[in-house]
């Protein structure tokens, strides 16, 4: 009862786990999606409109194109005239100061001179003076004026007739009697005493300011609800391209002034959710064994999570069209790591809610199911760069034919198609390009292990496969020839052969610590004549933990260790158990000192490696190699595999345990014929 309570745990854990995820994905979408996303469109000038008819869904004012605005309000502003509050205290203190700095007079002036300056210093301030930098500025246009505060009057007077610091300074010598003294009067410094009494005053000056810009209509007209804007193929003209715009602008400022309803969020989140249950149902009826693996549930729902809000930024922003990003990316690398079927569903699950934040999906799913489409027949193993290449050539040409031919059947013109639809179907394939380097990122991400990866695995330039030659050649060998039988049979059964080639290749890697002490590697000495059988069991079986700890060491994929731990299951080291057994016939045996820690393969790649691996061994110690002993020989180790339940835990049927008794028994027929003896040549 006990067992039962935790299977009943761990599955409802299970459950709750995945539906987590789906919330999650569903709320990070929802949350991304732009709520009036059906109201984005490119608006064009000079080039025809590619959506379908537009009439206006409500009043909106026509606005006026910026540049009318700025021309309106510059010439507005040529009224304008900035405050100056006339501050008349300088005046007097400025002439005091002067007189008290020179109350002994001025060197080498006579002392009236004195009350001479002062007056002429009354007359600047009286004229008004204001700082360089603002006359500089208001000079330019010799008709401003501007309006001079003293108390409660303000009056208008024109710039030219104010002064500047430096014009009122200039001003007092161009006097006829200050003149000839220019010289003298320098060294009294009579700029310290003459400072603006025209003070800008910024609080009046830019209310006024803001009353003329404001002043200025922003909208030409209006557009009437129901009245027809621009038809399907229409040249967007200046005033079709202002009114367009002028409903966008219209639009925005209704939805941020608008919270939307909560009716709205619920029937995104509504359309979201089924999909992804769906999506999900699939998952957990046809690819339980995705279903059951949480890197795979993660990389899908990452992928399907990464174009919606990639998708999100594009059409909120405006900043590129949604045909640049390459959909077909999620299928090619959902294919690469699991099956074309799961890549195709999950491609439709993402294109269709992508497709919902487009004022016009139906363009979009049909070209974008093709290219997915396309991307997945055509790329069938990714084994080579080369194929990618091919690959984004043919999604971007059925991008391209497609997209005609749903032009063609919209207009029979070809001279009104919109040719940059197809610059973004190059663009796309260019990104497609980028899946390769990608690649590595989910592997590592996910922990998935793609054939690229594989194949490098497998060259025998690989470091430690190199050591391997150098250290047990004879393993070497023999992980060789297991290799090619097991692709063989991986072939013949439809499993995969680079990964079982690349297993065969390391999965004996561990007895690199203990080479001499198995019988490929020896050459007349057998060191096992000098130990125990358990002894000599212990170092046999500890091949498979010593090649995992190679395998960590040096960084293998998890799914090469499988390969490693599993290729004797749980079997036992039997030429020394049966030897233990036989010479002590009245003792109980520990059976678990000669038995290998397993686990038994549980995928089929697994199960065909152990076949091909304990066949390719037991075939050396054959006598004499004919049809009927090699087939003996095959037909008596698979039965005994199967009599000890070794596969019980992996996806191999009995038809395809049958097709590998058939492989192995003709490639070892082949390996092992007798050749023709040579004749001697007579002297």
């Amino acid at each position: 009862m006990s067992t039962f309570n935790i299977k009943e745990d761990l599955t409802w854990r299970d459950l709750l786990i995945r539906a987590a995820i789906i919330i999650g994905t569903v709320a990070v979408i929802v949350w991304s999606m732009p709520r009036d996303s059906r109201n984005y469109f490119i608006v064009e000038q000079g080039k025809p409109w590619k959506y379908v008819d537009f009439r206006a869904p409500f009043d909106f004012p026509v606005y006026k194109s910026d540049a009318d605005i700025k021309q309106e309000r510059d010439s507005l502003m040529r009224l304008y005239e900035p405050y100056y509050n006339l501050n008349t205290e300088i005046e007097g203190d400025m002439v005091r100061k002067f007189v008290s700095d020179f109350s002994k007079g001025i060197p080498g002036l006579p002392d009236d001179y004195i009350s001479i300056i002062a007056n002429r210093l009354r007359r600047v301030y009286q004229q008004g003076i204001i700082s360089s930098g603002d006359y500089d500025k208001l000079s330019r246009d010799t008709a401003r004026q501007i309006q001079i505060v003293n108390g409660k009057q303000a009056a208008s007077v024109k710039v030219k007739n104010v002064l500047s610091t430096k014009i009122a300074y200039e001003q007092m010598f161009a006097d006829e009697i200050m003149g000839p003294h220019r010289l003298a009067l320098q060294h009294c410094n009579l700029t310290n005493y003459i400072i603006p009494n025209l003070i800008y005053d910024a609080n009046r000056s830019e209310q006024t300011c803001n009353e003329l810009m404001n002043s200025v209509a922003l909208a030409s007209g209006v557009v009437q609800k129901g009245q027809k804007i621009i038809d399907r193929g229409e040249i967007v003209d200046e005033t079709a391209y202002r009114t367009l715009e002028s409903f966008k602008k219209e639009n925005e400022k209704r939805s941020e002034d608008k919270t939307f309803t909560q009716v709205t969020i619920l029937g995104e989140t509504l359309f979201v959710a089924i999909l992804l249950t769906c999506f999900t149902l699939y998952l957990s009826l046809f690819r339980k064994d995705y279903f059951d693996k949480p890197r795979s549930i993660a990389m899908l729902y990452s992928l399907i999570v990464v174009f919606a809000l990639l998708t999100s930024v594009l059409v909120k922003n405006t900043i590129g069209h949604v045909y640049i990003l390459p959909y077909a990316m999620a299928p090619i690398f959902i294919r690469v790591f699991m099956d074309s079927r799961t890549a195709f569903m999950a491609h439709i699950t993402m294109v269709l809610i992508c497709g919902v934040m487009l004022q016009h999906p139906f363009d979009f799913l049909v070209i974008e199911l093709v290219a997915g489409l396309a991307a997945i027949y055509s790329l069938r193993e990714l084994q080579y760069r080369s194929q990618l290449f091919k690959t984004a050539i043919i999604v971007t040409l059925a991008s391209m034919a497609i997209n005609l031919g749903y032009d063609m059947m919209k207009d029979s013109v070809v001279t009104k198609f919109d040719i940059s639809y197809y610059n973004y179907f190059i663009v796309n394939g260019t990104l497609l390009l980028f899946a390769y380097p990608l690649l590595y990122l989910m592997e590592k991400t996910f922990g998935f292990t793609s054939d690229i990866t594989l194949i490098e695995l497998s060259n025998t330039n690989n470091p430690l496969l190199r050591r391997m030659s150098e250290v047990a050649p004879g393993t070497f060998q023999h992980s060789i020839q297991v290799g090619n039988l097991a692709a063989e049979i991986a072939n013949k059964i439809g499993a995969k052969s680079q990964l079982v080639r690349t297993g065969a290749l390391y999965h004996d890697i561990g007895k690199m610590t203990n080479p001499i002490y198995f019988t490929e590697n020896q050459s007349g000495v057998n060191p096992h004549e000098n130990l125990t059988c358990i002894e000599s069991a212990q170092i046999i079986i500890s091949h498979v933990t010593e090649g995992l700890k190679l395998a960590d060491k040096n960084n293998l994929p998890n799914v090469i260790k499988d390969f490693i731990s599993t290729h004797h299951g749980q079997g036992k080291a039997k030429y020394f158990y049966v030897k233990y057994k036989n010479e002590h016939p009245n003792e109980d045996v520990d059976d678990l000192l000669f038995t290998y820690p397993g686990p038994n393969p549980f995928t089929k790649e697994q199960a065909i490696l152990m076949m091909a691996d304990t066949v390719e061994a037991a075939s050396r110690s054959l006598s004499d190699y004919t049809e009927k002993s090699i087939r003996d020989l095959v037909n008596r180790l698979i039965d005994g595999m199967l009599a000890d339940g070794f596969f019980k835990e992996c996806p191999i049927t009995f038809r395809d345990i049958a097709y590998a008794k058939t492989v192995l028994i003709e490639k070892l027929k082949t390996i092992y014929h007798t050749r023709v003896s040579y004749p001697k040549l007579n002297k």
